[in-house]
């Protein structure tokens, strides 16, 4: 009987940039596909390989090198990961600060539990984030290193099936971010505040506006009120960064004078110069610092509008802002750990 020479299924012939850059690897991978012995290893793997048997084999290489591990190799993997070492701070204070922020947030921002893992792509496809910045899982997946992506899923599976509803949602996370930066107050792993809301285009940024006070005042709400909870937050200051010109005269009017007259003490200044997140948000964004009692100013909030929904729907009228607050570094900087 004469065996059948079983040929490789193939994935659709569309061709995205990182597979055209097969032929221009760095030398790291160049290395490993030449001593492989397979000169289309990188092909295979990422585009001739179908999804389940891609996911079978390494799932199946997963398990043999599990295998081999001893509980002291174990141990000392352990102690040199700091992507899985607990965190520092107090878990009392974390909640104590999710429980004033979903208090806060109501009835404006439902809250909603999260999965620990995105679709693989999430951060990646929708935004100019790397992909190696985000842990990848074997089964299709990837641990969530932004939750706004996730949320943005979620408006836009919401509004995918409703568009005449606007979708207000909020949630605590512990995100996972590799190849970051590492210091007193940034961890591999940290615990985050975020709200989003999406909807639909209402003219003379009229949804700008009012989203962009929305998220603000619930910042500087929570702020206060952790100061009265014994949190040392000193001085707030909000910056405003306004990349669309059009939008000034609107922000100005019906952002920057309400938030004048509800929170005083708040500075509130432009910052037309700012560099991070120019790719990342659309038109506006905002941050907002807060001092310590030895007056060093730090970056607490950062939020704006993003395209993200009018990806995933394919729909340029629809708007989603998004809005995050460090719940780990306000721990680690404004309250001990008790």
């Amino acid at each position: 009987m004469v065996q059948q020479k079983v040929m490789p299924r193939r994935l659709p012939a569309s061709r995205g940039p990182e597979l055209e850059s097969f032929m221009e690897l760095s030398p790291l991978y160049a290395r490993i596909v030449r001593e492989s012995g397979v000169p289309d290893l990188m092909e295979v793997l990422a585009q001739r390989m179908p999804a389940t048997d891609l996911q079978a084999l390494l799932l199946e290489v997963a398990r043999l090198r599990a295998s081999q591990e001893t509980p002291a190799r174990l141990i000392d993997r352990y102690a040199r990961d700091p992507h899985v070492a607990p965190s520092p701070n107090s878990p009392r204070a974390m909640a104590e600060i999710d429980r004033l922020a979903f208090e806060i947030a109501s009835p404006e921002f439902e809250p909603i539990e999260l999965s620990p893992v995105n679709p693989l792509g999430a951060v990646s496809a929708l935004t100019n984030v790397s992909q190696n910045k985000v842990l990848a899982t074997m089964r299709g997946t990837e641990v969530v290193a932004d939750a706004t992506n996730l949320l943005a899923l979620e408006v836009a599976a919401r509004r995918r099936k409703d568009r005449a509803t606007d979708i207000g949602l909020c949630a605590s996370h512990r995100l996972l971010r590799m190849q970051g930066e590492r210091g007193p107050t940034t961890y591999g792993h940290f615990r985050i505040f975020v709200v989003v809301n999406g909807g639909r285009d209402l003219g003379s940024y009229r949804f700008e506006t009012a989203s962009l006070l929305r998220h603000i005042r619930f910042h500087l709400r929570l702020l206060d009120a952790l100061r009265q909870h014994g949190f040392k937050v000193g001085a707030l200051k909000v910056v405003l960064t306004v990349w669309d010109a059009s939008r000034e005269s609107a922000i100005e009017q019906d952002v920057v004078r309400p938030l004048q007259a509800d929170f005083p003490e708040v500075e509130i200044a432009p910052f037309p110069e700012r560099a991070a997140g120019v790719n990342y948000y659309r038109g506006t964004a905002f941050q907002i610092h807060a001092r310590d009692g030895k007056g060093e100013d730090h970056f607490l909030v950062d939020g704006g509008f993003v395209d993200w929904t009018q990806q995933l729907l394919n729909d340029k009228k629809e708007r989603l802002m998004s809005s995050g607050i460090g719940t780990e570094r306000l721990c680690a900087v404004f309250r001990s750990n008790s």
